[in-house]
């Protein structure tokens, strides 16, 4: 007896041939449906569940022939056995390469019928039981490659914290870009999934400094230009090491250009105006003003009042106008403005 949920429609035009098939079947523990014709067998499967589809390889009007593509293509996976006449076996073993379970012959012998139902829905589980394997395998192995970019990302940005604490000028400097950053972007009004991408990105927008020499980032004195050429490769270098672990395009490309000028002067590109993503430009100003206001061994913090009319006077060559208005617009501007 196999399980009593299996439903199987017997599709023929001869009533007595149902009738046969349909009381051996019930009896082996399956449900059983009838059809006449191939337009009846379409609307029950359209409307009920099915399983198997016992289908007459001859009939008035849409033969079994024909309505067998129709069903393998609209319910690929109902299992189909064709029932044939013995003349007509050439014609059935075409019919299993169309997609076909097996074949049944006329006169039938019922226990060969019970046989060949169960192959076929054996068959038909094997393939769901495969096909679910497969749709969850991959979903479990998407899950576990998240979690393990999460887990990289996570990591990194602890490493960008820890050497950001090593150094009494810059610590606190990436978290203190993103509380700025987040701010602008809800004043511009952007979607929670691109602010929390800027927050992402502000976190470790510096991580390419690890690949800077800590002399020339602590150089109490002025850069020479090689030396600052060696600094402004660690947009280029936080982009190489993000690359990777992070899939989203959006969030590398911020790393890689939070250091481009509107007026296009900037680096490591040069874009100008609105080639630099948005997200970057935020970013900048971000970025900016907390360095500003921060002591570093080449100079003395501005207060807090210097550095936001420094960042006026920047506004159409460094910085992008639309940024720097929500940027004072912010609370953050707003609680230095008091």
């Amino acid at each position: 007896m196999l399980n009593q949920q299996e439903t199987v429609l017997i599709v023929d035009d001869e009533a007595a041939i149902r009738k046969l098939l349909s009381r051996k079947l019930s009896r082996e523990g399956y449900r059983c449906k009838e059809a006449s014709t191939a337009e009846e067998a379409l609307n029950r499967l359209e409307s009920s569940p099915i399983e198997l589809v016992i289908l007459d390889i001859k009939m008035p009007g849409k033969s079994g022939i024909e309505v067998l593509p129709e069903i393998k293509a609209r319910y690929p996976d109902k299992a189909v056995i064709m029932d044939t006449a013995a003349t007509e076996i050439s014609v059935a073993i075409q019919c299993l390469k169309q997609g076909a379970d097996d074949y049944i012959c006329k006169p039938f012998n019922l226990d060969g019928v019970t046989l060949s139902v169960q192959r076929a829905l054996e068959k038909r589980r094997l393939v769901l039981e495969l096909k679910d394997y497969h749709e969850n395998l991959e979903q479990k192995v998407e899950e576990q490659a998240k979690k393990i970019r999460a887990a990289f990302l996570n990591a990194i940005a602890a490493l960008a914290h820890a050497l950001e604490a090593k150094d009494k000028y810059t610590s606190g400097h990436s978290l203190r870009v993103v509380e700025i950053s987040v701010a602008i972007a809800r004043n511009l009004g952007l979607p929670p999934s691109s602010v929390e991408k800027i927050r992402l990105a502000g976190l470790i927008h510096d991580i390419g400094k690890i690949g800077v020499k800590e002399d020339i980032l602590n150089k109490p004195g002025k850069l020479t230009g090689e030396e600052y050429q060696q600094v402004q490769y660690h947009c280029e270098i936080g982009e190489h090491i993000l690359s990777p672990v992070v899939e989203d395009n959006e969030i590398l490309q911020m790393v890689r250009h939070h250091h481009e000028r509107y007026d296009g002067n900037g680096y490591p590109d040069g874009l100008s105006g609105e080639q630099i993503p948005l997200g970057a430009r935020i970013l900048a100003v971000a970025d900016t003003y907390d360095a500003m206001v921060s002591q570093r061994p080449y100079r003395s913090a501005m207060s807090r009042k210097e550095a936001l009319d420094e960042i006026r006077r920047c506004t159409g060559t460094q910085f992008d106008p639309v940024v720097i208005t929500a940027f004072l617009e912010t609370a953050v501007a707003k609680i230095i403005l008091t």
